[in-house]
């Protein structure tokens, strides 16, 4: 199945929140957190809002390090949300929704408080599946 774009650099903010998130997880690589992050936009109702996000960092990596085994299944799942949320589904959208997607779930991740270690970032996962509503303090 063909990426929406060969080659993916994240935003200086990206890397410094990734940064963050690599010292409370311990996880080691950048595409494993941006899997978790980007899965994390994906699991939100809203849309990202389209803000320009700068290519600034040294952080650089393929699609298929990105992705990995699971690499046609995200793009499917960028194709069904993107479907979902009315968008067309050429590649020039589809790769701008997926650096707004990754970059908002970046985001998310190293913003949330409760995050501290590995198991938090499962607990989000659950969490997400579930649908359990973290205003409710069901984390």
């Amino acid at each position: 199945m063909e990426p929406p774009l060969d080659r993916i650099k994240l935003s200086q903010t990206a890397k410094e929140q990734l940064s963050k998130l690599k010292r409370y997880t311990k996880i080691d690589q950048w595409n494993i957190l941006c899997r978790w992050a980007f899965c994390k936009s994906l699991s939100e109702t809203s849309i990202p809002s389209p803000v320009p996000i700068p290519a600034d960092s040294n952080v650089e990596m393929s699609w298929r390090v990105f992705g990995g085994e699971l690499s046609d299944i995200l793009i499917l799942a960028l194709k069904q949300r993107c479907h979902q949320d009315g968008l067309g589904m050429d590649k020039e959208t589809l790769a701008t929704q997926f650096r707004l997607h990754l970059h908002r779930g970046i985001g998310y991740l190293a913003g949330d408080p409760n995050l501290k270690k590995i198991e938090h970032l499962i607990e989000v996962a659950v969490a997400s599946q579930t649908g359990e509503n973290e205003s409710k303090g069901k984390r």
